[in-house]
């Protein structure tokens, strides 16, 4: 895996994080999340009267013998949780700007190795056209991360992406089970939002991590140009025309721009998903180490 995506020095400081996924989850045996419930792993959690069809191997006899009354031991219980990343492959993640690319696969990396070092199942599929494809498998444990991670280096941005299907479509989506992250700049004509509502259907947690390059908040052109969409299928496509930009076109783009942010936040908060957008030139520990720590994702 080339040291462009993840290096030392990146991996050192996410030792030293936590990926956070929210406690009323059911998730899998022998994981590192602590739960409200009660389960039976070596850690006390408090004592309960004893009930008819308890137990008795867990009678504390200690308290027996002082107050004549039968009470059993809780303890902590402990659940693996399974992280899905899903990962816009489309042409506007890629161009004109390549770094946006490598900032939005450095995410996805790093939400996977916080998964393993939370003893996590992982997972990244790569959203290209309606479909969602399985980068390599379900992930535990740094070796299989690292085998994992090293195909990015192979991975191409192009075409389109619909998010809704892509990730309707996807088998096992998991219930109850633990975080879903969705990496994309939204820059799509696809209903994304039906997609969150799928998922938070099957009581998902859910992050999206929008991202957007330099050009995107504030493109750089003026005069007569022509605006060629990244991903149309070919010159005379309909979405590419002709204009004179003129700073009154700059303004209403920024203006919208603004206004489209603003909708996605409205549209997460309504529906309890935690959301962050981001610009590239913004370094990616500060979006993980700083912001993320904001929205509550990770510690």
């Amino acid at each position: 895996m080339g040291a462009r995506i993840i290096d030392d020095n990146f991996l050192n400081r996410l030792e030293r994080a936590a990926l956070y996924v929210k406690k009323d989850m059911q998730g899998f045996f022998g994981g590192n999340h602590q739960t409200r419930f009660y389960g039976s792993t070596v850690e006390f959690a408090d004592f309960r009267e004893y009930m008819l069809g308890d137990d008795i191997r867990r009678i504390d006899w200690n308290l027996f013998s002082r107050f004549e009354r039968y009470f059993i031991r809780l303890f902590v219980d402990e659940r693996q949780m399974h992280v899905q990343t899903f990962l816009d492959c489309s042409a506007s993640m890629c161009k004109p700007d390549s770094d946006k690319a490598l900032y939005a696969m450095r995410v996805a990396a790093a939400f996977g190795y916080l998964s393993v070092l939370n003893m996590d199942r992982t997972s990244i599929r790569l959203i290209k056209g309606e479909v969602a494809e399985d980068l390599c498998g379900t992930i535990t444990g740094k070796t299989s991360f690292f085998r994992g991670i090293g195909k990015f280096d192979d991975l191409r941005f192009d075409g389109t992406s619909d998010l809704e299907k892509a990730i309707i479509n996807c088998p096992s989506p998991g219930s109850n089970n633990g975080l879903t992250v969705i990496i994309s700049d939204l820059m799509t004509d696809s209903n994304w939002k039906k997609a969150v509502d799928y998922l938070r259907f099957h009581k998902r947690q859910v992050l999206i991590v929008q991202v957007l390059s330099p050009s995107d908040v504030n493109p750089v052109c003026s005069g007569r140009v022509r605006l060629v969409d990244c991903e149309a299928d070919n010159p005379m496509d309909e979405r590419n025309f002709k204009m004179k930009v003129t700073r009154a076109h700059l303004n209403a783009y920024q203006e919208a721009l603004k206004d489209f942010v603003s909708d996605i936040k409205s549209f997460c908060a309504s529906r309890d998903v935690d959301f962050v957008s981001v610009v590239t030139d913004e370094p990616v520990e500060k979006l993980l180490f700083e912001r993320m720590n904001k929205v509550g994702a990770i510690k």
